[in-house]
């Protein structure tokens, strides 16, 4: 584990997203860091692609998690 130093208003948007998506400060920054790292790394893919791709990877069958 590491210190990451960032402005202080990316902070304060960053805490304020965290509460809309029930997440931790910490765990929201990490989310952010991880999405654009692969963003980065796919470029031809679109936001959903990444995580359609992510949700496979984590086996994950959205039809359970929302009832369908």
């Amino acid at each position: 584990m590491g210190i990451v130093k960032i402005d202080d208003e990316l902070h304060g948007e960053i805490r304020k997203a965290s509460s809309v998506m029930v997440r931790s400060i910490n765990a929201q920054a990490e989310y952010w860091i991880k999405m654009g790292m692969l963003a980065e790394a796919n470029p031809n893919m679109s936001f959903s692609d990444i995580m359609r791709d992510q949700m496979k990877l984590a086996d994950v069958d959205i039809r359970k998690a929302v009832g369908g």
